[in-house]
C-alpha cells in the first residue's frame, strides 16, 4: 500500500519516537485502506480495529437513488453506466462465462425493445376492438352474438343492401329490443335515452376507477412523459396499476362519446409497458438515464400503434417528447415501432387489414392553385390551436383554483351528459371521432350512400366527375357546421378531466370538418366557374378536379399542428395514413402555416402549456433565453438571505450534520475546506447523506452523535478517547459543475439543458458563493416573462 510505504520510508530516516508515530499511522492506513481510487471505510473502537462495510462491495440500499418529485443527475447516471460497461468489457477477456454475459448485456436492449413492441401492440389491438364494440353498444346489440360490433354483425348477414349497409335484421337498436319498434318518435326517444344512459355509465366507471385505483391514469399523459424524459421522477406514474387502469378506463372514456381520443393515452400505455419490462433487466432497472432511453423508444411505439405509422412515431418521439435521444435510441425506437405495428397488423382490430380506422387513398392529383385554400386551412388551424390552448389552460386553471376541482366525478358526469344530449341529434357528432374522420376523409364514388356524397347525378359515364350539390349534401353541410361549433367548444372543457383523454382525434376532427366544408365549397366553385381564369386550363367541365376528402386531411393536419406545434412528424404520420407521396407538399404548406400563425400568439404547444400549469421543472429546449442577467443574479443565497448551508470536509460531528439536514429542506449540500476559506471540495446529496448516517449507526461499532464526519482522503489524527470517525468521501461528488459569478445566464441555461443538470455551484476565485438549481432558473425565466415564479413547484 502506497500510503503505508510512504510512512515506512519516513521511519527509516527519523528518530525512534517518530518511528512509533509512523507505525501508528501505518496501522491507521491498514484500517482505512484505499481501493480503486475510492476511500473504503473501516472503524476503530476502544478495543481495536473492526471491519466496516465497503459501499462499493456492499452498496447501501437507497444510495444513488432519488426521491419522488426530484430530478435525476444525468452526468452521474451516465458515468455509472460507463463504469459498468467498462467492468463488463474487462471481465469478458478473462473467461467464457464473462464473455457470454457481455454478449447478453449488449443484446438485452434489443430484446427489451422486442418485448415492448409486442406488449404495446397487443394492448393497442385489445383497446381498439373493445372501444369499437362498446361504442356500438350505445346504439344496440347483435342478436347473433352480443360480442359482435355493428359492422361485424352485419357482415354475416345476407340481407344487407349496398345503400343501407348498416341496417340488417341481426343488429337491433335498443328501441327494437325493448319496445319492438324501430321507427317513430317513441323509438327515437328510447334510443336517445339509452344513448345517454350508456354514456353516463361508461364515463362514471372510468372516473371512479381512476379516482379509486390510479389517479395518475387520467389525462393524456404526454406532458408528464415529456417531463419524466427530461429527468424528473414521478413514482407510480408508469407503474403496473396505472397501466391496468389506464387501459380499462381508456376504453370506457372513448366509448362514452366524450370528445377525446385514445392516441395520446396510448403513448402513456406504451411507456408504462416499457417501464415495467425494464425491471427484468438489471442495467435498465438500476440506471435512470438508461431507462429514459427505453421510454423514448416506447413513446415512438405509442404513436406507431395509434396511427399505424412506425416512422412517424419515431419522428414524434424525436421531435415532440424526447429530451435525450442518441443515435442508438433512434435505431431501437425504429425496431420497437416496427414490432408494434406488425403485432397490431396481425391482430387486425378493424377487420380491414389496416392499422387505423380512417385509412384513405386518393387518386386525383392536386393543382398549384389549390395551395391558396390549403394555406387558408393552415391559418385556420393556427388560429384554432392558439385559441384552444388559451381557453383550455384558462379552464384548467379555473378547475385547479376553484371548488370545481374538488368534484371530478360530478364534472365528468355533467360533461358526459351534456355531450350525449347535444351529440345524439346530429349524426356527425353521434358517431365516434375516428368514424367521423373516416367519413370526412372519404372520397365519394358513384354508389356511395353517405350524405356527404349527396350530389345530383348528371352523368353516368364518369362517376368521379365533379357534380352539383344535391339536397342531401346541403343537409350534411349544415350538420357539419353545427358539429364544428360543438366540437370546438366541448373539447375545451373535456381535455384535462380526470379520465384518460387524448387530443389528437378531437383536433383532427375539428380540422377535418373545416377542411371538408372548404373542399366542398371549392368543388362547387370549380363546377360552376370552370371557365374562369382560376380554373381554366386545368379543370374542364366533367373532369374530377377537386377532392374534398384531401381538404379534410389537410385541415386535420393543420389543426393538430396548431395545437401541438408538431411539424415533420405530423406530415410523416399523415403521409403514412394516406399512402400518397404527392400530397406531402399540401400537408407541409398547411402544417408550417399553422405553426407560424399559432407561434405568433404564443410559442407554447398544448403539452408545454400543461407542463407549466402543473409546475413541473421542464427546461423547454425550443425556448430561447433572451435576457442579459448573470449567474450571480440568479443564484442563492441572495443579498438579504441567510448564508448558504454547507458541510466542512472535517470538523463537523454526526449530530451537527443531522441538525443541519433536519433544519433545511435542500436536496444537497456543498462541501468546503472550512467555514472560513469556503474553498469548494465537492457536493453531497441529502438522501445519500441520511442513508449513510443511518446505516453507520446501525451497522458500524462506535458511531455516535459525537463522531466526526470526514470527507477527506486521509483521516485526521483524533484523541485516543474520541469515538471513531464516519468517513463519507465515497458518497461525495468530487467534480460538481461550477460556473463563476460572472457567467452569463444564457450560457448557464444551455449547460443545464445539454447536460441535464439539477444544480450548479457558483464560485469566485475558487471560493463558493452560492448555488443555482433548475428550479431557480425556471423561476427566473418565469419572472422575466411576467409570470408567477411560485408556479414552479418542484426541482
Amino acid at each position: 500500500d502506497c500510503f503505508e510505504q510512504l510512512f515506512i520510508d519516513r521511519c527509516l530516516n527519523v528518530t525512534s519516537l517518530l518511528c512509533l508515530k509512523c507505525t501508528f499511522c501505518s496501522l491507521l492506513s491498514g484500517v482505512y485502506e484505499e481501493s480503486n481510487g475510492t476511500s473504503r471505510t473501516a472503524g476503530m473502537n476502544g478495543n481495536g480495529p473492526s471491519r466496516l462495510v465497503d459501499p462499493l462491495e456492499d452498496p447501501l440500499p437507497g444510495v444513488g437513488t432519488y426521491e419522488d418529485f426530484n430530478t435525476i443527475d444525468w452526468v452521474r447516471e451516465k458515468s455509472k453506466d460507463r463504469d459498468r460497461h467498462r467492468e463488463i468489457t474487462n471481465k469478458s477477456r478473462q473467461s467464457t462465462v464473462a464473455l457470454l454475459h457481455s454478449i447478453s448485456d449488449a443484446f438485452s436492449g434489443w430484446l427489451l425493445m422486442l418485448l415492448v413492441g409486442l406488449m404495446s401492440g397487443a394492448l393497442a389491438g385489445g383497446i381498439d376492438i373493445s372501444a369499437h364494440w362498446m361504442t356500438d353498444v350505445k346504439g344496440g346489440l347483435c342478436l347473433r352474438g352480443f360480442w359482435f360490433n355493428h359492422e361485424h354483425c352485419c357482415w354475416l348477414s345476407n340481407e344487407t343492401t349496398f345503400q343501407e349497409r348498416d341496417r340488417c335484421p341481426q343488429w337491433q337498436s335498443w328501441a327494437e329490443l325493448i319496445t319492438g319498434k324501430s321507427e317513430g318518435p317513441f323509438a327515437y326517444i328510447m334510443n336517445y335515452l339509452m344513448y345517454i344512459f350508456w354514456a353516463l355509465m361508461f364515463s362514471f366507471l372510468a372516473v371512479i376507477l381512476v379516482r379509486a385505483f390510479a389517479p395518475y391514469a387520467c389525462g393524456s399523459g404526454i406532458p408528464e412523459i415529456k417531463t419524466i424524459l427530461s429527468g424528473f421522477i414521478i413514482r407510480g406514474y408508469l407503474g403496473k396499476w396505472t397501466l391496468i387502469i389506464k387501459t380499462i378506463t381508456l376504453v370506457l372514456a372513448v366509448s362514452s362519446g366524450l370528445s377525446l381520443g385514445k392516441e395520446g393515452p396510448l403513448v402513456h400505455v406504451a411507456c408504462c409497458c416499457a417501464n415495467i419490462l425494464c425491471h427484468l433487466f438489471t442495467k435498465y432497472r438500476k440506471n435512470e438515464a438508461k431507462r429514459r432511453e427505453v421510454l423514448s423508444a416506447a413513446a415512438a411505439v405509442g404513436v406507431s400503434v395509434a396511427f399505424g405509422a412506425p416512422i412517424g412515431g419515431v419522428l414524434f418521439s424525436l421531435e415532440e417528447v424526447s429530451y435525450y435521444f442518441p443515435l442508438k435510441t433512434l435505431w431501437r425506437s425504429f425496431f420497437a415501432a416496427l414490432v408494434a405495428a406488425f403485432t397490431l397488423r396481425s391482430i387486425n382490430p378493424f377487420g380491414n387489414s389496416r392499422l387505423v380506422l380512417f385509412y384513405v387513398e386518393f387518386h386525383t392529383p392536386w393543382h398549384l392553385v389549390e395551395l391558396a385554400p390549403f394555406i387558408l386551412l393552415g391559418i385556420f388551424g393556427g388560429l384554432w390551436g392558439a385559441l384552444f390552448i388559451k381557453a383550455n389552460i384558462a379552464w384548467c386553471r379555473l378547475r385547479k383554483t376553484t371548488c370545481l376541482g374538488h368534484y371530478p366525478v360530478i364534472e365528468v358526469l355533467v360533461v358526459a351528459a351534456l355531450t350525449a344530449l347535444l351529440a345524439y341529434p346530429n349524426s356527425y357528432t353521434r358517431m365516434s371521432g375516428s368514424e367521423l374522420i373516416s367519413e370526412l376523409f372519404n372520397d365519394c364514388s358513384l354508389l356511395d350512400s353517405s350524405q356527404l356524397c349527396g350530389y345530383k347525378q348528371v352523368s353516368v359515364d364518369n362517376s368521379l366527375a365533379d357534380r352539383p350539390a344535391g339536397p342531401g349534401l346541403y343537409t350534411a353541410l349544415w350538420q357539419l357546421a353545427l358539429a364544428l361549433v360543438f366540437k370546438m367548444m366541448i373539447t375545451v372543457i373535456t381535455f384535462g378531466m380526470k379520465v384518460p383523454s387524448g387530443l389528437f382525434i378531437p383536433s383532427m376532427a375539428v380540422g377535418a370538418i373545416a377542411g371538408r366544408l372548404l373542399g366542398v365549397g371549392m368543388e362547387q366553385l370549380a363546377y360552376y366557374n370552370h371557365d374562369s381564369v382560376i380554373f381554366k386550363g386545368w379543370c374542364s367541365q366533367g373532369a374530377d378536379c377537386i377532392t374534398p376528402g384531401l381538404y379534410a386531411m389537410v385541415g386535420a393536419a393543420a389543426c393538430l399542428g396548431g395545437v401541438t406545434r408538431m411539424t415533420v412528424s405530423l406530415v410523416v404520420i399523415m403521409f403514412e395514413l394516406t399512402g400518397g407521396l404527392e400530397y406531402i407538399v399540401p400537408l407541409m404548406a398547411a402544417t408550417m402555416t399553422s405553426k407560424w400563425v399559432a407561434d405568433a400568439f404564443g410559442r407554447e404547444g398544448i403539452y408545454e402549456a400543461h407542463i407549466r400549469l402543473n409546475g413541473y421543472p421542464f427546461l423547454e429546449p425550443k425556448e430561447e433565453f433572451e435576457h442579459s442577467s448573470l449567474a450571480v443574479d440568479v443564484m442563492r443565497p441572495r443579498r438579504m438571505d441567510p448564508a448558504l448551508a454547507v458541510l466542512t470536509q472535517e470538523g463537523m460531528t454526526v449530530g451537527e450534520v443531522e441538525s443541519l439536514v433536519e433544519s433545511t429542506h435542500f436536496s444537497g449540500f456543498p462541501v468546503v475546506v472550512s467555514s472560513e476559506s469556503q474553498r469548494l471540495v465537492g457536493f453531497v446529496l441529502r438522501r445519500d447523506l441520511l442513508i449513510s448516517i443511518d446505516n453507520a449507526r446501525k451497522r458500524q461499532d462506535g458511531i455516535v452523535s459525537a463522531s466526526q464526519v470526514v470527507f477527506t482522503e486521509h483521516t485526521p489524527l483524533l484523541p485516543p478517547d474520541a469515538p471513531p470517525p464516519l468517513r463519507l468521501r465515497c458518497i461525495m461528488d468530487l467534480s460538481p459543475f461550477t460556473v463563476t459569478d460572472h457567467t452569463p445566464m444564457d450560457i448557464t441555461v444551455d449547460i443545464f439543458r445539454k447536460l441535464g443538470l439539477r444544480q450548479c455551484l457558483v464560485t469566485h476565485n475558487g471560493r463558493l458563493l452560492g448555488i443555482i438549481t433548475k428550479k431557480d432558473i425556471l423561476k427566473h425565466m418565469a419572472q422575466m416573462a411576467n409570470r408567477d415564479p411560485d408556479s414552479i413547484l418542484f426541482n
